[in-house]
């Protein structure tokens, strides 16, 4: 029993270590792709443009629109886990405290490199925190919520809510360009690559666990 609970410890620690530093790294990545200027990812596309409105920083309003994503999952009755409230929280700070460090990158010589790194790096973050298995994201948890509830594809459903969302951000002032398509192309594969390279020894089934499934379908396009 003691080796058993030793394991068991283990284990916990390893998906926690997974877990906060993929969120660390995930906000992050965000940031380099801000700091590039050549296209966001389709959330960050939005978190920009409400930020150009309202003179908040990127990471408060990232977390602001964490929590109201998280609000929608009450009528689609998805359930939270670790990994969720964290997400909301950590990814926001992360990316205010990288965009502070990182100094303002002007040549294009530097910022096609920069962003090409931040999509490397949203992969490497996305398979660490959800190999973790502690919850998905609130985004990709409103994906699977509306999967679920309406019967339509995981596909349809991540289609519909980034396209709504790439054009709000648009709208108010977010920046799309050759990043946000690289970022659409190469997130699937990378994200899936990094899956299986991060992947967390499976623990011991409980009743009492929550939302510690992997959401792989609301990320990897099938």
């Amino acid at each position: 029993m003691s080796t058993e609970h030793g394991l068991g410890q283990r284990r916990l620690v390893r998906r926690l270590v997974q877990l906060y530093a993929g969120l660390v790294l995930y906000g992050a990545s965000s940031a380099l792709l801000v700091e590039a200027g050549l296209g966001l990812e389709p959330w960050g596309v939005l978190h920009q443009g409400l930020a150009d409105l309202t003179g908040v920083s990127i990471g408060v309003v990232s977390i602001g629109v964490g929590a109201v994503v998280l609000l929608l999952w009450i009528p689609l009755r998805q359930r939270p886990g670790l990994g969720t409230v964290s997400n909301v929280f950590v990814v926001g700070l992360a990316m205010d405290g990288t965009l502070a460090l990182v100094p303002d990158v002007r040549s294009l010589a530097l910022r096609i490199p920069v962003m090409l790194a931040g999509i490397a790096l949203n992969g490497a973050a996305t398979g660490l925190y959800i190999s973790a298995r502690f919850g998905p994201g609130p985004r990709d948890g409103l994906m699977t919520g509306l999967h679920h509830r309406t019967g339509r594809s995981i596909r349809l459903m991540r289609t519909v809510v980034e396209v709504a969302v790439v054009a709000t951000g648009f709208a108010l002032g977010g920046t799309l360009g050759i990043g946000t398509v690289l970022y659409a192309l190469a997130i699937g594969p990378l994200a899936q690559f990094f899956l299986r390279a991060f992947a967390a020894p499976a623990a011991p089934r409980s009743p009492a666990a929550v939302a510690t499934g992997t959401p792989a379908g609301a990320i990897l396009r099938p």
